[in-house]
């Protein structure tokens, strides 16, 4: 989960790095891309940056899988010193005032090396788990700091003192800690998000209501994160409109029976529904599936769905690039 400031921006900048690639444009890690190797659907080979093809560059900001195959990418990378998370496991009933405590602490506001997110999942049969409550719903909040235990400590203390049923807090290195809360592959997947102006305890009663009805035991996240810091004071101009938001809610449906389905896809859009009175219409698009053209260009902004189309038409006129959450050629 995005955390409010990414943990890669805390420190000093180290020198670009140069990553080969098989998938089509970059999105998360937009605000650090220097250059990058394009090849477009009539097989031009295309190189691009902020002085040459600058608007393709801004294209690849956001702008998705539209306009060619990125074969390579120019990355600034930041060091990371220091990197430690908390792991705090609550019964469902603690739910309302974990996940109040939780926005308290990131809107007082956290400081920029903290970040993390609320999840309601279904408790894993793990070591740290106590065996009664494996396999149950349980809400967890994780709290990750680019910095020392001891900031991380700090920063935890108000909901330690909420009584978790486990806790877990330790150094890792950034790369295990983003593979820990994987979903094992060949599972059924439906997602979707809303990004919010504001989480007030009205918000937070629906949240929590809405994870009484979630599908367990599955996979299946139910998921509030910040966004804010770092984030919102990045570059403004790229197609990147959520970026301002200062919440995100990601209900992201995972299972294995398709006898599930049918109420795996309508828990998803009963979140959405019940986050729309805050939503800002803005979303980052890798968080949702196929929910239609006009999703997506609310997703990216009027303006900024019409200045890709532009650019679609420069670089894929035939519409090529279209199996992703596509933006059709200007006429």
């Amino acid at each position: 989960m995005p955390a409010r400031s990414s943990p890669a921006t805390s420190a000093p900048s180290s020198p670009p790095t140069t990553t080969t690639v098989s998938a089509s444009a970059p999105t998360s890690r937009s605000t650090h891309l220097l250059s990058a190797e394009l090849v477009t659907a009539g097989g031009r080979h295309v190189h691009t940056d902020a002085e040459e093809n600058p608007e393709l560059f801004w294209a690849l900001h956001g702008g998705g899988g539209n306009f060619g195959v990125v074969t390579s990418m120019t990355l600034r990378v930041h060091a990371l010193p220091a990197f430690c998370f908390a792991l705090l496991l609550f019964t469902p009933d603690a739910g309302p005032d974990v996940v109040r405590a939780y926005r308290d602490l990131m809107d007082a506001p956290a400081p920029d090396a903290v970040g993390g997110g609320v999840l309601c999942l279904t408790a894993p049969p793990a070591e740290f788990v106590p065996p009664e409550l494996a396999g149950t719903r349980m809400c967890a909040v994780v709290v990750t700091c680019a910095g020392p235990e001891a900031e991380l400590r700090e920063a935890v203390a108000p909901l330690l003192a909420l009584g978790p049923a486990a806790t877990v807090v330790a150094e890792i290195p950034y790369a295990d800690f983003q593979c820990m809360l994987d979903d094992p592959p060949g599972q059924r997947n439906y997602w979707s998000a809303e990004y919010l102006d504001a989480f007030p305890d009205e918000a937070v009663e629906v949240f929590c209501a809405r994870a009484e009805d979630m599908p367990v035991p599955t996979g299946t996240q139910h998921v509030v994160f910040p966004v804010g810091g770092r984030v919102a004071r990045g570059p403004s101009e790229y197609p990147l409109p959520w970026r301002t938001a200062p919440w995100a809610v990601h209900p992201f449906g995972v299972w294995e029976d398709p006898a599930d389905d049918e109420r795996a896809i309508r828990w998803v859009r009963d979140v959405r529904a019940g986050m729309r009175p805050w939503a800002v219409g803005a979303v980052y698009l890798n968080f949702i599936g196929a929910e239609g053209a006009d999703r997506v260009a609310a997703g990216l902004g009027a303006e900024n769905a019409r200045r890709l189309a532009e650019v679609k038409a420069a670089y894929d006129p035939g519409n090529v690039f279209r199996f992703n959450h596509d933006t059709a050629p200007a006429a």
